[in-house]
């Protein structure tokens, strides 16, 4: 059974151009996709790792990376990245898929590893450690295997099930064996954000690694808890970002806008989509 690493990539990225292409440390030679790489090579239970990024002509410098540290690449589909992931993992003979964003430069290889032995031990379709939230955002982890994909590959036809991947497989529990990994009390924090979308998540990414690499290159996720613990101040530098989420219709979309729109204290554009679209 072979084991591969996915790492969703690409360089046009709508909140933060050319995100993963920004160097960490902040005074560092390594992109943060280059980070990812690093620290899942030191995965024991990864066979390979690739890189699916598009076939838009700014992902050369992707390309160039991926050619820097000799792992495979697949250029596929910017939109749907359902069908870049099938075809990567279809042109690799891939039997259980890893998905890894490249937006997670602090990506721990030891819950990579875990993840991996859950679901091979348990013998079922999805694993992940996101559907209930317990772990930092950003050591995000789902494992499936292939068979899973192709089928979502097949039948999804809703546009958030073919950008986002996974979700047709983790909303069809009747159809999919499923499970969701929970972190330890040691590994508990679910309000830490350290995945990167916009400036305020580079700040922060760039304050961790400037606490933490130097002394370890492949500082872990209790390093990581240890140092939010000892200087709470870290969370906010980022803590009003928000999210984005998996919508799935137009009704959750509103509902999604008219929370944003209060945050803001728009009123009266609030006010307009809760009088004309709220039941």
């Amino acid at each position: 059974m072979k084991t591969s690493a996915i790492i969703q990539a690409r360089i046009l990225s709508k909140r933060l151009h050319e995100k993963v292409l920004k160097k960490l440390p902040y005074d560092g030679q390594l992109s943060v996709l280059e980070q990812v790489i690093k620290r899942l090579r030191q995965s024991r239970e990864l066979d390979e790792i690739i890189v699916a990024t598009t076939q838009e002509k700014e992902a050369e410098q992707i390309v160039k990376i991926c050619n820097k540290w000799n792992i495979k690449y697949f250029r596929g589909c910017s939109e749907d990245v359902l069908s870049r992931f099938y075809f990567t993992a279809c042109e690799n003979n891939v039997d259980i898929v890893v998905r890894i964003t490249a937006d997670c430069p602090c990506i721990d290889p030891e819950i990579v590893d875990l993840m991996i032995k859950k679901h091979k031990k348990a013998k079922i379709d999805y694993t992940s450690n996101a559907l209930i939230r317990s772990y930092p955002r950003g050591i995000d982890t789902e494992v499936f295997g292939f068979n899973a994909l192709k089928r979502a590959y097949n039948k999804a036809n809703k546009l958030y099930e073919r950008e986002h991947v996974t979700p047709y497989i983790y909303k069809n529990p009747q159809i999919f064996k499923i499970a969701n990994v929970k972190a330890p009390k040691k590994h508990y924090a679910p309000e830490i954000r350290i995945t990167l979308d916009t400036e305020e998540d580079y700040v922060l990414l760039c304050a961790v690694f400037s606490y933490l690499y130097h002394k370890n290159e492949y500082f872990n996720i209790g390093d990581i808890i240890s140092l939010f613990k000892e200087n709470p101040w870290l969370k906010t530098i980022n803590e009003k970002v928000v999210q984005k989420k998996v919508i799935g219709t137009l009704e959750e979309e509103i509902e999604e806008a008219i929370e944003l729109l209060d945050m803001q204290d728009l009123k009266k554009a609030k006010d307009f989509l809760k009088e004309h679209f709220k039941k």
